[in-house]
């Protein structure tokens, strides 16, 4: 636990109901416990939120994923946000651990919508003075808005991770399971000290079915990296073909773990020894046989403790191997 100092007190922490197991452990770093609220649903689907405490003069932080129902719970978030703006409150941050709609970041085809942009807008005019986010789709998203937005990254605890497993150096490769989360695998591979591989498909295979890897994996042991795991389908075509190129061991990570209907049976039929997440997103469905979970509820409660001290953030940045 991290104890605030007194000239920075006036701080309230509240969770709403898509993830309340970790905003009891970000509630814990931090210091201060969760603010009393009730939110319900009448039998319409209507959502009613009543803050039973005074929120006069705070700096509130509120605690939510939008993740599945993802609707419901960026409802849930605005209302919320209405509330303590109307209850005088000093300032209204949200603490996003995962932000729903972020893969809708550009316009790809002719007619689409700009979705990001759209929540992005919706939560600044709704009146939310700071979000707090956890590895976004794309950085970029930042942009979209017109208050301070603070992407923490996975990648360090990652690192941690596997440095304790002893995975790092020359006998290890990270692999971008697409050529699109390139940047990220480097990253990783960076603090391992290992080489990273790619993997490809050509431009007319939408199912991704003839993938092809760029890089060396035979004798290896390969590290599968994205950063949201929703049907397993990119994992387990990756690891079907590391496996066929000589991979010795494949991991498989993710910064996100939503999980969706058939991700864990698909995910158990292919040779990956282990699945590592954080705890971003809490899902009733099935997981994978040989899930672990990370928590990432340090990393942001003591994000949330700089901010509200006026503190940097960059030192939490990165991984420094003991």
């Amino acid at each position: 636990m991290v104890e605030l100092t007194p000239e920075h007190t006036q701080l309230k922490l509240f969770s709403l109901n898509s993830n309340h197991e970790m905003a009891e452990k970000i509630a814990r770093t931090v210091g201060v416990p969760l603010g009393k609220l009730s939110s319900r649903q009448f039998s319409d689907g209507e959502i009613q939120i009543n803050i039973e405490e005074s929120v006069r003069g705070y700096d509130i932080y509120i605690i939510q994923s939008t993740s599945y129902p993802v609707n419901n719970h960026l409802m849930e978030l605005l209302i919320m946000v209405d509330a303590c703006n109307r209850a005088s409150a000093h300032s209204v941050n949200v603490v996003m651990p995962y932000f729903g709609y972020a893969r809708q970041d550009r316009i790809a085809r002719s007619r689409e919508p700009l979705t990001a942009k759209l929540v992005a807008n919706m939560l600044v005019k709704a009146g939310v003075d700071r979000v707090i986010t956890l590895d976004l789709h794309a950085v970029q998203v930042q942009g979209f808005f017109d208050i301070p937005v603070d992407n923490l990254f996975t990648v360090p605890l990652f690192a941690e991770h596997y440095c304790n497993k002893g995975l790092s150096g020359e006998n290890v490769v990270v692999v971008s399971p697409k050529n699109s989360g390139v940047k990220r695998a480097r990253s990783l591979a960076e603090y391992l000290n290992a080489p990273i591989a790619i993997i490809d498909y050509p431009e007319d295979d939408v199912e991704r079915n003839s993938g092809y890897i760029i890089g060396d994996v035979q004798g290896k042991k390969a590290i599968l990296i994205d950063d949201i795991l929703s049907t397993g389908k990119t994992f387990s075509e990756a690891a079907r073909l590391v496996e066929a190129d000589g991979a010795t061991e494949i991991y498989a990570v993710a910064s996100h773990g939503l999980f969706t209907e058939g991700a864990a049976e698909r995910l158990n039929q292919v040779p990956i020894k282990e699945i590592l997440v954080t705890d971003s997103v809490a899902t009733k469905n099935p997981k994978p046989e040989k899930i672990h979970y990370i928590t990432a509820s340090e990393l942001i409660g003591e994000a949330l403790i700089r901010i509200h001290e006026r503190r940097p953030v960059s030192p939490l940045f990165q991984f420094k191997q003991k």
